[in-house]
């Protein structure tokens, strides 16, 4: 973990503007921008980038994907440059948690993959792009979206460990547990053999 040497009510701050960021809800707003209809509706309700896809239009799905990964990259990159490394970690789980928790939602977001990968690109690129690269690994072998984001959360604290990070190791372990609470019912289909691949519906 980093030296926590920001004043706390400054931490404070850059949680609440992590969380304010996380959690804008963009697979709902460009879903309804380009008249798509309401994504909690479609497929599983979900509104991250994997569930965009399920209405067709991969542009919408591509975008997503960016902006969801931008808002976490953002948060991080903004409390680092005004406050620090310390501040960077805190902002970037609390805009993990946002975007899995929103309160204009109702506290009912995405699973937070993208905005993993874009929060780990900030914070230590190396191990952002590993975790990308493991994403991209796990979902062409299985053709499933969900073991992609399994081998990437997973295998991420291996990535900080073996590429210099370590002082990221802590927030690694809280977020790669977060990923598989998120992907708890995913992983009951995988074991059952039921989770749809990429571009299905989900049942």
């Amino acid at each position: 973990m980093p030296a926590f040497d920001t004043p706390v009510m400054l931490l404070i701050l850059w949680a609440a503007v992590g969380y304010g960021l996380g959690s804008v809800p963009f697979g709902l707003i460009l879903t309804r921008a380009m008249g798509l209809g309401d994504l909690r509706k479609i497929g599983s309700g979900n509104i991250g980038t994997t569930n965009v896809l399920r209405t067709g239009n991969k542009g919408a799905a591509a975008l997503t994907l960016l902006l969801d990964g931008g808002k976490g990259a953002v948060a991080v990159l903004l409390a680092r440059l005004f406050a620090g490394e310390d501040a960077a970690q805190v902002a970037a789980l609390a805009a993990f948690i946002g975007h899995c928790y929103p309160v204009w939602l109702g506290f009912k977001g995405g699973k937070g993959v993208a905005t993993f990968l874009g929060l780990w690109l900030a914070l230590a690129w190396p191990v952002g792009i590993a975790c990308c690269l493991s994403w991209l690994a796990g979902a062409a072998v299985t053709r499933i979206s969900s073991m992609g984001a399994l081998v990437a959360a997973a295998s991420s604290t291996f990535w900080l460990v073996a590429l210099g990070h370590g002082s990221g190791f802590a927030l690694g372990v809280v977020l790669t547990l977060m990923v598989f609470w998120r992907h708890r019912a995913n992983i009951a289909r995988l074991r059952a053999g039921t989770e749809p691949k990429i571009g299905q519906k989900s049942a």
